[in-house]
């Protein structure tokens, strides 16, 4: 542990580890876990059932936490060449590697005791959906499509947020799922583009490193499209109403905007596209979704 990081009092270390797992970016996940679950409970017996939603909310943070974590230790060398991400908490020793290991267990453990509470399915397949959480950070080391273990991983949550409700297997759930795990994989694309000339220098495998900056838009491009029409196959699927199609119409638009303020040759809007755009995407869509089940008939 680095003088820093021991020299630091309790709640400064766990805010330093929050900053680390960048915890609001749960922003991402949450919302399409939210309408898998509410969905669920919609054909279920149309209430909402807040104890669940509670245990797959903690569920959801606890492994994307735990991802987070992982992610960060593993490419914590990787990071420290980089100039975009030398400043990382485990770079300059704000945090230490056992604070952080310690920081992912303690969020392993949080996943894994939610999911036991939900249900035997749910805890009989929670260690499957740990596996692609620790192997995305040495996908960049082995092959030139890290992202779509990213995607891979992403789309998990759907499909255990469904489970978590119903305790059964849902082929609707797995629409929503590979719709966000697409989604998820595409906008990575597009940030991976500004590390494309460090990757190059290092060796780190990726889109934008191996084909370009043009190719990796060009398929975050086609991932979005992907995105939408299955998003347009689970409305289709669950019988959604208006409200859900027209924050379809929403998300659509929102793509749209993104790839337009995002050009091979002009990356100094990136952040806005990632963060800003597709922060506001899973809210919008989470929004309608609600207001669709609730005009539909699901009960507060």
């Amino acid at each position: 542990m680095s003088a820093s990081a021991a020299a630091m009092p309790g709640p400064g270390r766990t805010k330093a580890f929050l900053k680390l797992v960048m915890i609001e970016h749960s922003v991402f996940a949450l919302p399409f876990a939210y309408i898998a679950s509410l969905t669920a409970m919609f054909q279920l017996d149309k209430n909402i059932h807040w104890g669940r939603l509670l245990l797959v909310t903690i569920a959801m943070v606890g492994l994307r936490t735990f991802a987070m974590a992982c992610n960060r230790i593993i490419d914590r060398e990787i990071d420290a060449r980089n100039p975009r991400t030398a400043g990382r908490e485990l770079v300059t020793g704000v945090v230490s590697v056992k604070s952080a290991w310690t920081g992912a267990l303690i969020a392993v453990v949080v996943f894994l005791g939610a999911a036991a509470a939900l249900n035997p399915l749910c805890l009989a397949l929670a260690p499957i959906a740990v596996i692609p959480m620790v192997v995305y950070p040495y996908g960049k080391r082995f092959t030139n499509f890290p992202h779509a273990i990213l995607g891979l991983a992403q789309a998990m949550g759907p499909v255990g947020a469904w489970i978590a409700i119903t305790g059964q297997w849902s082929w609707d759930a797995v629409i929503l799922g590979l719709a966000v795990g697409i989604w998820i994989g595409g906008f990575d694309l597009i940030f991976a583009c500004q590390d494309v000339d460090a990757d190059r220098a290092h060796g780190v495998l990726s889109v934008p490193a191996r084909f370009g900056v043009a190719a990796a838009l060009y398929g975050a491009r086609a991932s979005h499209l992907v995105t939408a029409i299955l998003l347009a196959w689970y409305a289709l699927a669950t019988d959604a109403g208006v409200f859900f199609w027209t924050g379809l119409v929403i998300v659509a638009a929102a793509f749209l905007y993104e790839h337009t303020i995002v050009k091979p040759s002009d990356l100094s809007r990136l952040n806005r596209a990632f963060f800003t755009v597709n922060g506001f995407i899973g809210i919008a869509l989470f929004g309608c979704a609600l207001l669709d089940l609730l005009a539909r008939g699901l009960t507060v």
